[in-house]
């Protein structure tokens, strides 16, 4: 969401990242014609409706890409999440009590049920300043790609996101998610929501189900403990894009699906699964990708727009690989993965592999993505593979070995030499997070080496 966070507070408040408030202006402007067409359910695939089912096409790269929401095929609505009213507080007197500073007049117009929620609204900050902030950050509705040899427009080195799901794998550069930092997307018949929070460095994805309905996701102008704030255009329900829990409105106590996603290098994923597809700068924003508008972000020492102490233990912007199993969370600091490159642990009765490596960028950091500092990409894995536990070690040139086997492994799971050549390790829910961000959505759960 945090494009436009420069217009509301000054430099002091961003500490070292002057970048934000050069771009916020230009992220903040966007047309309002523009924006009332993410509320216009007719102009949006995600939220048309669909019934019967239809089995996925292969792509179809007409003019070079492919568009998987230029379809009329109905999405499956069978899956996803039901809504829950867990940890739900209904209040009956006043329910907008709680806003703080302009909070409350921008969100004014919104038909959000504000006497459902999960969490205070005083937790709420501003973002965008201005009255119905939503998708001033505009989200990518109608997404197109290339296939991932095509995108020479992109460094080796530069991030992204990676999704393998449903039988297929896509790559998201960050140079466009911190642009726009939600992207609806389908894959095949099922509908999914990818984003990204570059003020936290969160990619989480989700399956956009719920109650049988098709969700579009936007941004809507909030912050919460630094993290992107969603919204729905079906009830104009607020969402945590850290958790994917619904914290406002109809949905409140709702969570949504997530599906495992990686922030890893481009070169990596060309190397591992040279079928995949990259998503396309033709985005129909006409933005020139690959600037960098949170410069010097990840070496400042203050989170923006950070209401709260950053837990003391780590520095409050280094990374870790934040980890989800069974409704556990454990964290793995990257300056002890930097160290032990392969991590073997057990979480919940599961046994889990953490491999860390390669020169990816950091997206935070140069004025331009592609010379951003290396700063590697951890990734976690069930080191189950038919049955058998496999124990892994880092060897040269950012490939792995498991003791078992002696199969060689590439830094996102593919075996790629010795008797499991072809096997691909199961991806666990994981994020690369900050620290600070880390500690406030998931506080007091274990951290690897404590």
């Amino acid at each position: 969401m945090a494009l436009a966070v420069g217009v509301a507070i000054t430099t002091a408040a961003c500490g070292g990242a002057a970048g934000i408030s050069d771009v916020a202006t230009d992220a903040a402007a966007a047309p309002d014609d523009e924006i009332e067409k993410s509320d216009d359910t007719t102009t949006n695939p995600a939220a048309s409706n669909n019934d019967g089912e239809q089995a996925a096409e292969a792509p179809d790269f007409t003019d070079g890409l492919f568009s998987p929401t230029d379809t009329d095929r109905p999405f499956d609505l069978s899956g996803g999440t039901t809504s829950s009213d867990v940890g739900v507080t209904i209040v009956t007197e006043d329910p907008t009590l709680g806003f703080t500073g302009n909070v409350g007049q921008a969100v004014a117009p919104w038909t959000t049920d504000w006497s459902r929620r999960t969490v205070d609204l005083n937790e709420f900050l501003l973002g965008i300043p201005r009255v119905d902030p939503r998708d001033s950050i505009r989200p990518i509705d109608f997404p197109k790609f290339e296939p991932i040899a095509s995108a020479t427009w992109l460094d080796e080195r530069e991030p992204g996101a990676l999704v393998r799901f449903n039988g297929e794998v896509r790559f998201y550069p960050l140079s466009i998610l911190t642009r726009h930092e939600v992207v609806n997307d389908r894959f095949g018949d099922l509908p999914v929501v990818i984003t990204y929070c570059p003020l936290c460095n969160t990619a989480v994805t989700f399956d956009a189900r719920v109650d049988g309905k098709v969700l579009r996701f936007g941004v809507s102008g909030l912050l919460r403990n630094s993290d992107l704030v969603m919204w729905d255009n079906a009830s104009t329900s607020l969402w945590q894009q850290i958790t994917g829990e619904g914290v406002v409105g109809e949905f409140a106590g709702t969570q949504l699906e997530l599906i495992p996603t990686s922030i890893v290098s481009y070169s990596s994923v060309l190397e591992s699964f040279p079928e995949a597809l990259s998503l396309a700068q033709d985005t129909g924003f006409g933005i020139s990708y690959g600037g960098n508008s949170y410069a010097d972000y990840s070496s400042s020492q203050t989170p923006f727009l950070f209401d709260g102490e950053p837990d003391p233990r780590f520095p409050a912007l280094s990374r870790v690989v934040g980890i989800t199993v069974d409704g556990t969370q454990k964290a793995y600091p990257f300056s002890l993965l930097s160290e032990t490159p392969a991590v073997n642990d057990d979480v919940e009765g599961v046994p889990v592999a953490v491999l860390w490596g390669d020169e990816t960028a950091d997206a935070l950091d140069a004025s331009t993505i592609a010379d951003g500092e290396a700063i590697g990409s951890g990734v976690a894995f069930d080191r189950r593979v038919d049955g058998q536990t496999l124990t892994f070690s880092s060897t040269e040139a950012g490939r792995f070995i498991d003791a078992e086997t002696g199969t060689v492994w590439t830094l996102l799971g593919k075996a790629v030499e010795g008797p499991l050549s072809g096997e691909q390790l199961e991806t666990l829910q994981h994020r690369n997070e900050f620290w600070f961000a880390w500690a406030s959505f998931f506080p007091g759960s274990p951290v690897y080496g404590e």
